[in-house]
């Protein structure tokens, strides 16, 4: 199952490092660990948005994905991939941006010829092969739709796509250089969110995350006396206030660090789907690893 990761710091500006596998790199490991990419985003002081990624296809790119990586921003977007829709490349590899905005998806989203229909012209914005980046084409056009509202955006291209699309999964993440919003649909795969207070639970301790998969570390002294909020796939240590999200809920992180969420998808996916239902590959990205 890919795994997600958002951070937001904001409106602080905060140094952290991240180490997209941090597992064993033994050929045993290897086999059953390495996923299919790994990508980071962040956020310039310019607020021009960075993505550092690879499929994992050589030696090289696990060299990459394995190298700390000491980065600066207010919002960061880290993604591992288990392919399920488009191979290994690039181009295939979260997180995605568009518009200023950086984009990173768990999950599974058929249908895509009829997807593509609706986008029209705006396939433009599509660089590679997967649902992940056409639904975020599709994000993209709804919040220009909307004015410039992300939220609404975002619920826009979730509502068509879960009324008329085969639907798997569709948890998001999206980030600008000083907000964060994250969307859980249906209750297929879990998303938390730990608001952390400065210092931690103890008042007093730098961040230091690690998933109990061994693929995703971030760790963060500057933590050490600001608040942040953070979004995952799974907790990633053993505070007690990581909360899992409600199926549907929309999260939002503002440039001031104020979090707001409202259940906003209450209806399931008209055509849904089961790990049954998928082609062998994309189920096999679906399931726990």
């Amino acid at each position: 199952m890919c795994r997600l990761f958002g951070l937001s710091s904001s409106p602080a500006r905060t140094t952290a490092t991240f180490w997209l596998l941090d597992a064993p790199d033994s050929l045993d490991a290897q086999s059953h660990r390495e996923p299919d990419g790994t990508g980071l985003g962040y956020f310039t002081r310019q607020g021009t948005p960075e993505v550092h990624k690879a499929p994992i296809a050589a030696y090289e790119d696990r060299v990459f994905a394995r190298e700390a990586r000491q980065v600066e921003s207010a919002t960061f977007l880290a993604h591992i991939r288990f392919a399920s829709t488009g191979g290994l490349d690039v181009r295939n590899t979260h997180p995605f941006a568009q518009d200023g905005r950086l984009f990173a998806h768990n999950g599974v989203i058929e249908g895509l010829d009829e997807l593509d229909r609706h986008l029209g012209g705006d396939i433009s914005l599509v660089h590679g092969d997967t649902d992940s980046e056409r639904f975020f084409a599709l994000v993209t056009r709804e919040t220009a739709a909307h004015g410039g509202d992300v939220s609404a955006g975002i619920l826009a291209a979730a509502r068509w796509t879960a009324a008329h699309l085969p639907l798997y999964a569709l948890n998001v993440i999206v980030v600008t250089a000083d907000e964060l919003w994250a969307l859980r649909y249906p209750a297929t795969h879990e998303l938390y969110v730990l608001p952390r207070p400065a210092g931690g639970r103890h008042g007093a301790r730098h961040l230091d995350h690690s998933g109990r998969h061994g693929r995703l570390r971030v760790h963060s002294a500057a933590l050490s006396d600001r608040p942040a909020v953070v979004v995952a796939s799974e907790p990633m240590d053993e505070n007690p206030h990581w909360r899992l999200m409600d199926p549907g809920e929309l999260l939002h992180v503002d440039g001031q660090g104020h979090i707001t969420s409202r259940t906003a998808l209450s209806d399931p996916p008209a055509r849904p789907l089961t790990l049954a239902d998928l082609r062998p590959a994309a189920a096999a990205s679906q399931r726990s690893k």
